[in-house]
């Protein structure tokens, strides 16, 4: 005789054996290691703007397309997002509102309103806006009567590059400089990175840290060998990769390479979301004006000159102190003159 409820033939301990059996409308228990995995996934609520920005980076991979579009306009739009509407962010940004709110939940907030809040409150001590918004603003990219008129175009691309630097000198003490010339200082051999219109910063940097005494090795992608060229670099060595958009596809695979390789990576490119940043140990963003589709290289060019010059006062000073310290005498004043190096 089978009791109500139980099916023929099934026995009492079967019943009460959770491996084999479940309630009806109970889902079965996650293993630990799948519930571990789904907090690990999970990503923790940022609390200011700048971990909102590291969350963006570290978890951009798993962001849809729109989702990245959506917070790529964010850090390119800061005032914007603080001080618009969902509906009037969308419009301009020519994306769907539902991709703001999506890519806010999944960065860990509850949606727009919570974004917007961590993008207001650095407005309530001092508004500073971004560069896109600065060249809007303050005229940093003025219409041309004549494009043809090569005097206007140079006046024009004067303006937007110095707007370029203004913007660059107020945000220099917020980038990671120091960090990025421990970073090239404890590298045993630096290789620098760049194509398409980065190669001239490439170049110099490369060129740069030669004359101060830092091995440094330009990898150029010559006879189609640029993966041999970056197949030495280990894990004691530091690639400085310089690309901004549209990202050369060279760059973005060497960067992959390194990575696998062990070595280290330093990224000069545009916002957190770049490609060139994902994995890197240190980023430094750098935004050059724009003028009809047309990038300059002078803020860029301004970080690789700061980079070199703060490694080589920082070697200088050392052999001043280690010289010192050999012949037991007190340490010379520093020298603030680097005309020995010509770089």
């Amino acid at each position: 005789m089978s009791l109500p409820g139980r099916p023929k033939g099934e026995s009492r301990s079967a019943q009460h054996d959770g491996a084999s059996a479940t309630l009806p409308g109970r889902p079965k228990a996650e293993s630990p290691n799948a519930l571990h995995e789904a907090i690990a996934a999970t990503p923790t609520k940022p609390a200011t703007l700048n971990a909102l920005r590291e969350q963006i980076a570290a978890i951009s991979a798993r962001l849809t397309p729109r989702q990245r579009a959506a917070a790529s306009h964010a850090l390119s739009h800061p005032n914007d997002i603080a001080l618009s509407p969902l509906a009037t962010v969308a419009a301009t940004a020519g994306i769907a509102p539902s991709a703001f709110i999506r890519m806010s939940q999944a960065l860990g907030l509850d949606g727009y309103g919570e974004l917007q809040r961590l993008f207001r409150e650095p407005l309530q001590r001092a508004s500073r806006p971004s560069y896109r918004e600065r060249i809007r603003h303050y005229g940093g990219e003025q219409p041309l009567d004549d494009p043809q008129d090569p005097a206007q175009l140079l006046r024009a691309f004067s303006q937007a590059n110095i707007v370029s630097l203004e913007h660059l000198r107020e945000d220099a003490a917020t980038l990671p400089l120091q960090a990025a010339i421990r970073l090239i200082r404890n590298a045993r051999l630096v290789y620098v990175l760049g194509l398409r219109r980065s190669y001239a910063v490439a170049a110099y940097l490369a060129y740069a840290l030669n004359r101060v005494g830092r091995p440094c090795v330009q990898i150029t992608g010559l006879g189609g060998a640029i993966a041999e060229q970056a197949s030495a670099a280990g894990p004691r060595d530091l690639l400085i990769a310089v690309s901004f958009p549209p990202y050369a596809a060279d760059t973005l695979r060497v960067c992959e390479q390194v990575h696998a390789a062990g070595a280290r990576r330093l990224a000069i490119t545009n916002a957190p979301l770049s490609p060139v940043a994902r994995d890197a140990d240190l980023m430094l963003e750098v935004n050059d004006a724009e003028l009809l589709g047309f990038r300059s290289l002078t803020s860029a060019m301004c970080v690789a000159q700061a980079l070199a010059m703060g490694l080589a006062f920082h070697e200088r000073q050392r052999r001043v102190a280690r010289s010192a310290h050999a012949a037991d005498t007190a340490p010379q004043p520093p020298d603030h003159r680097l005309d020995d190096i010509d770089c």
